[in-house]
């Protein structure tokens, strides 16, 4: 049996530009630009985040998994969907 889960992740700002997430003591922008699937998120909908692993956000009503490592190196992660844009 899995243990408890003890990581949280808080969305602590939201601009038009992006929103401010803090993971333990570390405060990460994830950029509209760089992350098109929030840009049409509610502020409730980027609220829920969870963080069930040290490297991996989940956002359960978008359907969003992304790399913790994506947001603090994006350069690292090309890649990036047009689907939400």
């Amino acid at each position: 049996m899995p243990g408890t889960n003890t990581l949280v992740a808080e969305v602590t700002h939201v601009s038009k530009h992006g929103f401010w997430l803090l993971l333990a003591d570390e405060e990460l922008l994830v950029p509209f630009d760089q992350f098109p699937w929030f840009r049409k998120a509610t502020i409730e909908q980027i609220s829920e985040v969870q963080w069930p692993t040290v490297d991996h956000l989940y956002w359960p009503c978008l359907d969003v998994d992304l790399s913790v490592e994506s947001i603090r190196n994006p350069s690292t992660f090309p890649l990036v969907s047009g689907a939400a844009a």
